[in-house]
């Protein structure tokens, strides 16, 4: 069965340029010209990944991405835009997008990243469950080949992006990591040296896995170098 996409785009020629060259690439696409029947398309069609531009009509990208992540829909999404513009990147990132495409790009640019998105969503679920393979650190427990966390036994949801940056850090439990290489091993791609995209999601995992973000015992930051998972202390 073909990889659905989704693509949200106002601008009917780059949608239909888009939706032409993942056709061509091996998916099969759907198009939505606002954010509400996107939004709507993307609750109810299960597509593999959304490619969603923050400019729309009667619900823009932003408020579509915010949307979706409340509703527990974790499907990659890869924002797209016309602004070169840092806030709109942070914010798009801060909101749950896994990646960010500034306008103008190639189609061959975007069918890379769309395939470098899925490929990496794809190789837990592709994998067989193992529960010995589990990673387990003071309550905290990771299933990397099931995609499944828990903290304290109770599940918690992870975007793709967020679940690959944990797993990576605590593979590398006690190791200090500088946000160029989180970048690399993570991201797999050049973003342009912007590490803020890193403290972004450091920001989104201590929200959701330390009983105190401001004080975390998980994640810790080495000033200066970068970040370190270590195992909470007993008692």
């Amino acid at each position: 069965m073909l990889k659905k996409i989704l693509i949200i785009e106002d601008e009917h020629s780059i949608a239909t340029l888009l939706s032409y060259n993942l056709v061509q690439a091996g998916y099969e696409t759907m198009v939505a010209n606002d954010g509400k029947e996107g939004f709507e398309l993307a609750m109810n069609e299960n597509p593999a990944l959304i490619l969603l531009d923050l400019m729309l009509p009667s619900m823009d990208g932003v408020e579509v991405c915010k949307s979706l992540r409340q509703q527990k829909v974790n499907t990659p999404i890869i924002m797209l835009t016309a602004k070169d513009d840092e806030f709109d990147k942070v914010l798009g990132l801060e909101l749950g997008a896994d990646d960010y495409m500034t306008k103008p790009f190639s189609p061959r640019e975007v069918v890379a990243r769309v395939k470098a998105v899925l490929r990496r969503a794809d190789q837990s679920a592709a994998q067989s469950g193992n529960p010995s393979a589990a990673l387990a650190f003071g309550g905290l427990k990771v299933f990397p080949e099931q995609f499944e966390v828990y903290l304290n036994e109770e599940q918690i949801e992870f975007t793709p992006k967020e679940f690959e940056l944990l797993v990576y850090l605590m593979e590398n439990k006690n190791r200090v990591l500088t946000r160029d290489q989180l970048l690399s091993a993570v991201w797999k791609y050049d973003f342009a040296g912007d590490t803020r995209i890193v403290d972004v999601h450091i920001s989104h995992l201590r929200e959701k896995i330390e009983e105190n973000s401001r004080k975390p015992v998980f994640i810790k930051t080495i000033r200066g170098l970068g970040y370190k998972f270590e195992e909470p202390k007993a008692g």
